[in-house]
C-alpha cells in the first residue's frame, strides 16, 4: 500500500554547494500525492520526477516551467525510497537540500521518528520487461528485468585511496538503511579546489563529505567502509532512481555512472513502451521492495 508520514520531519542544515543555511520540513501527503517540493521562499511547486530534471553540475535538480528549482534532492529521495515513503510534501526555503553529514542516515533517522504509515491504497511499482542501457564515453548505466531491486555498481579512481571499487546488492527488506544509508559523499582535494574556483562547495567540509588526496583519507576519523565510495555512488543512484515515480522491479547496473546517466537511462526507459509496465504491489511483491519493515535499529551506528 502506499505510505506517507504520520509527522512532520524537520531538517535544517547547510547545503552542500551555495554554503546558505535551509530548513526542510517533510510532510505526510494525501495518497497519489507523490514527492513534491514546496519553496516556501517562491511559493512555487516542484515535482520531484525524472522528467522535472534539468542539467546541473555534481547533483541532481529538479525544476518547474516558472524556473524554480531545488538542488542536491539524491540523499532525501534516496531516504524515502529507502524507508517506502510514496507521498511527502517538502518544504524548503532556499534552492538546495541541506548536506547533513553527507549521507542518507540523518534522513532516515527523521522519517522513522516522525514514523510511517500505511494508507490503505495501493502502490504500484514499475517492472523492468527488457534491457535498456545508456553509455557516455567509459561510464554505463543499464536496467534489466530482475523480480526486485537489484543493484551492481562498479568505479575507478587515480587515487590510491579510492581506487576500484565494485559492489552488488540485492534492495529487498531494507538493506538500503542497513548496507548504504550512512556512506557519505566524497571527493578528490582536487575537486574540491576546482569547485570553489568556480563558487561550489561553499558549504563543503571535512565532516560533510569525506576527501581524498592521493593515498590519504583527509576528513577526520577516515571511512565508514572501505568501499564507502562505492557504497556512496549505490546511494545516490537509489535516489535518482526514486525519481521514476514508483520503486522499480528490475537490475540497475552504474559502471562510473552519476546522476547525469541514470536520469537519462530512465528517459530512454520511459521512451519505450515495451520496456516497462507497472505492476500493483500486493504482499508478494511488497516483501521485494525497499522500505518494508524497516526500524531505527536498522540504522548503522557509528
Amino acid at each position: 500500500m502506499q505510505n506517507t508520514l504520520h509527522s512532520a520531519a524537520t531538517f535544517v542544515g547547510l547545503g552542500l554547494h551555495g554554503g546558505a543555511e535551509v530548513r526542510m520540513v517533510v510532510k505526510p501527503a494525501d495518497v497519489g500525492h507523490g514527492i513534491v517540493f514546496l519553496r516556501t521562499d517562491l511559493n512555487e511547486r516542484i515535482v520531484a520526477r525524472w522528467d522535472a530534471v534539468v542539467p546541473s553540475r555534481l547533483c541532481t535538480l529538479v525544476a518547474n516551467a516558472a524556473g524554480a528549482s531545488v538542488s542536491t534532492i539524491e540523499h532525501i529521495m534516496a531516504a524515502l525510497a529507502g524507508c517506502a515513503v510514496h507521498n511527502a510534501l517538502i518544504e524548503i526555503d532556499g534552492p538546495e537540500v541541506p548536506i547533513l553529514d553527507g549521507s542518507a542516515a540523518p534522513f532516515v533517522a527523521g522519517l522513522l521518528a516522525a514514523g510511517i504509515v500505511g494508507q490503505g491504497a495501493p502502490s504500484r511499482a514499475i517492472r523492468v520487461l527488457k534491457r535498456v542501457e545508456v553509455r557516455e564515453g567509459e561510464a554505463i548505466a543499464r536496467l534489466e528485468p530482475a523480480e526486485m531491486l537489484e543493484m551492481d555498481f562498479s568505479i575507478e579512481f587515480a587515487e590510491a585511496a579510492i581506487g576500484r571499487q565494485e559492489k552488488s546488492l540485492n534492495l529487498a527488506n531494507g538493506a538500503f538503511v542497513r548496507e548504504l544509508s550512512d556512506s557519505r559523499t566524497f571527493c578528490r582535494q582536487s575537486d574540491v579546489d576546482a569547485m570553489r574556483a568556480n563558487g561550489l562547495a561553499l558549504g563543503g567540509t571535512l565532516e560533510n563529505a569525506v576527501v581524498f588526496e592521493g593515498d590519504r583519507v583527509l576528513s577526520p576519523g577516515g571511512l565508514r567502509y572501505a568501499d564507502e565510495p562505492v557504497r556512496h555512488k549505490m546511494l545516490d543512484a537509489v535516489g535518482d532512481l526514486f525519481l521514476a515515480g514508483a520503486p522499480i522491479l528490475g537490475r540497475y547496473t552504474g559502471v562510473r555512472a552519476g546522476h547525469a546517466l541514470t536520469n537519462r537511462l530512465l528517459r530512454a526507459l520511459f521512451a519505450d513502451p515495451t520496456a516497462y509496465c507497472f505492476v500493483e504491489v500486493g504482499a508478494q511483491t511488497g516483501r521485494k521492495l525497499p522500505g518494508v519493515g524497516v526500524i531505527a535499529a536498522d540504522l548503522p551506528a557509528h
